[in-house]
C-alpha cells in the first residue's frame, strides 16, 4: 500500500515556523513528508531540513517525496527523543525551528496488517517501529487486570476501563486474543448498548490506550521538550500538533514552565530562585483546523496547534 497521509493544520504549522531561507529546521515526526516539503521548499541555497521518523515504510515515502530537494534534506530512522544526540552526530548544534506532527498517521491505520486500526480484523500490533519486538498482542494478552485497566483508564479515558479490563482477562482465558477483530468484540460486550450509540466505535478509546502505552508516546513527548527547547537557536521555534487531551496537556504545561520557570512563592515581592525564561509561548489558545479542513479530513478534527519561541 502506497504511504499517503494528509499534513493537519500544514499551512498554520509552517508559517508558525517563521522560516529564513537559511535557517536549519527538524521535523521528529516525518511521517510521508508533508510538512518536511512545505518547509523545504521555501528554504534558500543554504537552508536545510532533517527528517526523523521510526517507521520504516514512512521513511520510504518521505525518501521519494523529498528527492527532488537533494542534500537540503537529510532522513534519518530513529525516534524524536534521541533529536539532540542525533542532530550532533551529524554535526548541528542549534536549530531553527522544529516541528512535530504527533499520534498515528493515515497510512499506519489505513494498512490492516499493522493493527491500529478496530475497523477491521487483523494481528494485533500497533508498532510505529517494527524493529521493537513487543506488540499490541503481548499488552492484552500478558497485563494483569490492574495493569490493563490502568492503560484504558489513564491513556484511553474511557469510563468503562475496569469492565473492559475484566471481560480483556475473562476472554484471554478461554483463547489468547490474536486479532483487532476478536479485541474489538470483547470491547463491545463490556460496553453498555446505550453508551455504544451515542459514543462513537467502542473500541476507540481501548486501541489509542494500547497503542500510546505500546509506543512510550507520552514518556517519549514529556522527556523531549525540554531538549528540544534547548537546541533552538534564539527566536526558533517549536510547533507541535497533539490529537487528544493528555498529549495537549503535557505540550501546554510544558509551554508555560519554560516561560515562566519560577518556583518562589507567588507572594514574594522578588524572584530569588535563579530561573529564567527560556522564550515565550506564541499560541495563548491552541490553533485548530477551520470547518474546510475538517471537512476535507475528519481526522483533523481533533487537532491543536501550540508554538513556542526560543528567547
Amino acid at each position: 500500500m502506497e504511504f499517503r497521509h494528509r499534513s493537519v493544520l500544514l499551512e498554520e504549522t509552517v508559517n508558525g515556523l517563521c522560516i529564513k531561507a537559511d535557517g536549519i529546521y527538524v521535523d521528529g515526526t516525518l511521517g510521508g513528508g508533508g510538512h518536511a516539503f512545505e518547509i523545504a521548499r521555501r528554504l534558500g541555497k543554504k537552508g536545510s531540513i532533517v527528517g526523523i521518523d521510526r517507521d520504516e515504510a514512512a521513511i520510504e515515502a518521505a525518501g521519494i517525496r523529498l528527492k527532488d530537494f537533494g542534500e537540503k534534506v537529510t532522513i534519518v530512522r530513529s525516534n524524536y527523543c534521541e533529536m539532540k544526540s542525533l542532530l550532533r552526530h551529524i554535526g548541528i548544534d542549534k536549530v531553527d525551528g522544529i516541528v512535530l506532527d504527533l499520534g498515528v498517521s493515515s497510512y499506519q491505520l489505513d494498512t490492516a496488517e499493522r493493527g491500529f486500526s478496530y475497523r477491521g480484523d487483523a494481528p494485533l500490533d500497533m508498532r510505529m517501529d517494527r524493529r521493537q519486538k513487543m506488540t499490541a498482542r503481548d499488552i492484552v494478552n500478558e497485563y494483569s487486570e490492574m495493569e490493563l485497566y490502568r492503560v484504558i483508564r489513564d491513556y484511553g479515558e474511557d469510563k468503562f476501563a475496569k469492565n473492559i479490563a475484566k471481560h480483556i482477562v475473562q476472554a484471554r482465558g478461554k483463547c489468547s486474543i490474536e486479532t483487532t477483530g476478536q479485541l474489538t468484540e470483547v470491547i463491545r460486550q463490556s460496553i453498555p448498548m446505550k453508551y455504544q450509540k451515542k459514543s462513537g466505535h467502542p473500541a476507540k478509546r481501548t486501541f489509542q490506550a494500547i497503542r500510546i502505552e505500546l509506543n512510550g508516546e507520552l514518556d517519549v513527548l514529556r522527556d523531549s521538550l525540554d531538549d528540544m527547547i534547548d537546541i533552538l537557536n534564539p527566536g526558533g521555534r517549536l510547533c507541535i500538533i497533539t490529537f487528544h487531551s493528555l498529549e495537549d496537556r503535557i505540550v501546554k504545561s510544558a509551554f508555560r514552565k519554560n516561560e515562566d520557570p519560577c518556583t518562589c512563592p507567588r507572594d514574594f515581592p522578588v524572584c530569588v530562585c535563579g530561573e529564567v525564561t527560556r522564550g515565550r509561548v506564541v499560541t495563548k489558545k491552541p490553533i485548530l483546523p477551520g470547518a474546510e479542513e475538517i471537512e476535507q479530513n475528519s481526522r483533523a478534527k481533533s487537532a491543536k496547534l501550540r508554538i513556542f519561541e526560543r528567547k
